[in-house]
């Protein structure tokens, strides 16, 4: 990303771009909105905050790890809201697993930017029993 990108804030139209990237399946692009240290709170997880990916290559390989494990996954429905420094994403996530089964379910996203990037982003998906595809 350029410096001149880099320098300014983020914005709901650079979420919603993002959210876009997340639709293609382009890790590369995701990884461009991103801070070198960034943060991914997964929605699931043993800890409080889920599972926690740290650095770029961490993050990278979960959202690639979504791809593979939802091959038709899909984030629609978006809204997306910055307040300074932090912004959120609501959306309806839709994907069928591997194993066949499918869902559907309301989320949103909390992100905090640092320096025009994404420094950490903590996804909430509401909890639904497994649909039959």
């Amino acid at each position: 990303m350029s410096d001149t990108l880099k320098a300014a804030s983020v914005t709901a139209d650079t979420l919603a771009a993002f959210s876009d990237a997340f639709n293609r399946h382009d890790a590369d692009a995701l990884m461009n909105f991103m801070t070198d240290d960034c943060i991914f709170d997964a929605a699931g997880g043993n800890e409080v905050y889920g599972t926690r990916f740290v650095g770029k290559d961490a993050v990278r390989a979960a959202f690639e790890a979504v791809f593979k494990t939802f091959p038709d996954a899909h984030w629609g429905h978006g809204k997306h809201y910055v307040a300074g420094e932090r912004g959120v994403s609501e959306w309806v996530f839709t994907g069928t697993h591997a194993e066949g089964w499918r869902i559907e379910a309301e989320g949103c996203d909390l992100f905090e930017f640092c320096d025009g990037l994404i420094a950490v982003k903590r996804a909430f998906r509401k909890e639904r029993p497994k649909q039959v595809a």
